[in-house]
């Protein structure tokens, strides 16, 4: 419903990255926070993000231009930066909460029982764990650095910046 717009030249290129930002991504990543991302997901949303940029910066097939320089020229994050702050963001809220609050007893509940054989799936809590181990931090140490918003802030980005230096 929007392609109108992306194709307009009425509007700048700001005026449709915020509109972009508002209503397409934050209707897109609706929930995130708590999905399990495996890589096939990640790419979905990755190629329909640069896909959605092309058309908003009116880049098309003769005009090549790579993806980085594409989320530089349009000031945005790759999604899976995206994904991940909003995750980390969302987990420092939970774990500020009370101790007995339902959100935070379902994010350190554990399933009893034994799994079946083969490769374990990537759950959401291996693929926060791994992100957390990959920072040196455990989760006593999230629960506690997590009550100081600045503090939690700046782990955030930490780990954000981290993430950026290990894919590269």
């Amino acid at each position: 419903m929007l392609n109108p717009v992306w194709k307009s030249q009425q509007y700048k290129l700001n005026t449709k990255l915020k509109l972009y930002r508002s209503c397409v991504l934050s209707t897109l990543l609706y929930g995130s926070e708590c999905w399990r991302m495996i890589e096939s997901d990640l790419c979905k949303l990755s190629s329909f993000h640069t896909k959605s940029l092309r058309k908003i910066a009116r880049i098309f097939w003769p005009r090549y231009i790579s993806n980085e320089d594409l989320l530089e020229q349009c000031q945005q994050e790759t999604m899976e930066t995206i994904i991940i702050r909003r995750r980390w963001r969302w987990i420092g809220h939970v774990l500020r909460k009370e101790q007995d609050a339902i959100p935070r007893v379902a994010v350190q509940w554990r399933p009893e029982g034994h799994r079946k054989r083969g490769r374990p799936k990537t759950t959401w809590r291996r693929t926060v764990e791994a992100e957390a181990a990959a920072m040196g931090q455990s989760w006593g140490t999230l629960r506690m650095l997590a009550q100081d918003r600045e503090q939690w802030k700046e782990f955030v980005a930490a780990l954000i910046a981290y993430g950026k230096k290990g894919s590269k």
